[in-house]
């Protein structure tokens, strides 16, 4: 395992995330085509450590939606500074053939950690990545990733969908936000930094964080999945 910097991953690694973005993918800085070069084909898995400067929710409102979601791992029910995480991004074949990333958050608050669990395939027209939300994967958003000029990687959520059971229906405006995800390299300090708000549109912030990282990469051959990294149902539909 090793903390340092490293090329990209050869073209031919074709991870969900350069698939995805095509020819744009070879503009983000070397540090984000390492990292989102993850997956079977390049074999590595990452896990990035580091703090998050801020936690931060939008109005009281809110509060009830974070503390349902935090029992499925979605969102964060809790405000916070100075907090410890980590994020596991690590390749497998899930229950339906499919490869899948995890982006499994670990933020270290006090008196218990808190997690926040998404699992990452590519959408079937190969054009975005479908982000499956929860333990239970009840929640899946389409996701859109951008270069952007400086290098950095912007990511925006798309329409949202409910699934359980025979149910499967789009989460209204009204209810639903949209995610938009900006991650870049700081050269000077070796770290990754993010930064990520949600928004509706009729209420406005809802809740978001912002921190750095350092990122390690290990071979999935010798780290393989721990157990409890993969959500406890597999959702099928895309």
């Amino acid at each position: 395992m090793s903390t340092h910097p490293a090329p990209s991953a050869a073209p031919s690694a074709a991870s969900i995330f350069r698939t995805a973005m095509g020819p744009a993918f070879d503009s983000l800085h070397p540090q984000l085509q390492r990292r989102f070069s993850v997956g079977l084909a390049s074999g590595e898995a990452c896990t990035g450590r580091g703090v998050m400067d801020r936690i931060w929710h939008g109005g009281a409102f809110v509060k009830p939606f974070l503390a349902l979601g935090t029992t499925r791992n979605i969102l964060v029910p809790r405000t916070g500074r100075n907090v410890p995480f980590v994020i596991e991004n690590v390749p497998y074949t899930d229950t339906y053939g499919r490869e899948t990333v995890t982006f499994v958050r670990t933020f270290d608050l006090p008196g218990r950690s808190r997690r926040f669990d998404a699992q990452m395939v590519l959408g079937p027209r190969g054009d975005r990545v479908l982000d499956y939300l929860g333990t239970h994967q009840h929640l899946a958003s389409d996701l859109y990733f951008h270069a952007e000029p400086d290098g950095s990687l912007l990511i925006r959520s798309g329409e949202h969908r409910f699934r359980e059971g025979v149910v499967d229906v789009r989460v209204p405006e009204l209810i639903g936000a949209t995610a938009e995800v900006r991650e870049s390299f700081d050269d000077r300090s070796g770290r990754f930094r993010i930064r990520v708000r949600v928004v509706n549109k009729y209420f406005g912030p809802l809740f978001g964080y912002e921190g750095s990282f350092r990122a390690t990469y290990s071979d999935i051959r010798s780290c393989g999945v721990r157990r409890g990294l993969r959500p406890v149902r597999e959702e099928s539909r895309a």
